[in-house]
């Protein structure tokens, strides 16, 4: 598993609740700041107050091992009660030049919602990282004979991250059915 293989991971939950009360919970991207255990605050931007394609917003985030840092998320796609795609951009040239186009993108991010065979929805969170270069890229820059094991100790990482995630949606969403 290699950086420019494009890695990643997810994770699938089922809901006991029809898909658009799902997708009224995934859309409040404020409220993934309460159940991520990075994603501290989200600052839309440029007018925007929740996902449509084009929409950005600044995620302010956090992490023990590598501090504080910003990101810059871009709504790709967002078709109602079933996909929410993002790019995320690194604003600030943290990890190499300031990325602007969504080619340069850090990771891409979804939500897919699925009607289930017996009642209710699944939910699946996907990452894809790259191409552009990421947190990670300094860490195997540094040592790129662990480059294997630094992919995959993240993965790791964003994968608890989505299980948290989808557990804070999955309580929210049957709590309001």
């Amino acid at each position: 598993m290699r950086y420019a293989d494009r890695p990643g991971t997810h994770r699938e939950v089922h809901i006991a609740t029809e898909p658009s009360r799902v997708w009224e919970v995934v859309t409040d991207v404020e409220a993934m700041a309460g159940w991520s255990p990075e994603l501290v605050r989200v600052e839309w931007q440029g007018g925007a107050d929740r996902p449509a394609p084009g929409a950005r917003y600044l995620g302010h985030n956090q992490n023990p091992f590598v501090g504080e840092w910003r990101t810059l998320s871009h709504i790709t796609e967002a078709v109602p009660e079933r996909t929410l795609t993002w790019c995320v951009l690194d604003p600030d040239g943290r990890y190499g030049t300031a990325a602007e186009n969504v080619r340069d993108r850090m990771a891409t991010w979804s939500f897919a919602l699925t009607p289930a065979p017996e009642r209710g929805t699944v939910l699946r969170q996907s990452v894809t990282i790259g191409p552009g270069r990421s947190g990670l890229s300094a860490y195997i820059d540094r040592d790129p004979d662990q480059e294997e094991a630094i992919i995959a100790y993240r993965l790791e990482q964003l994968g608890q991250g989505m299980d948290a995630t989808l557990t804070g949606i999955k309580e929210t969403a049957e709590r309001r059915s």
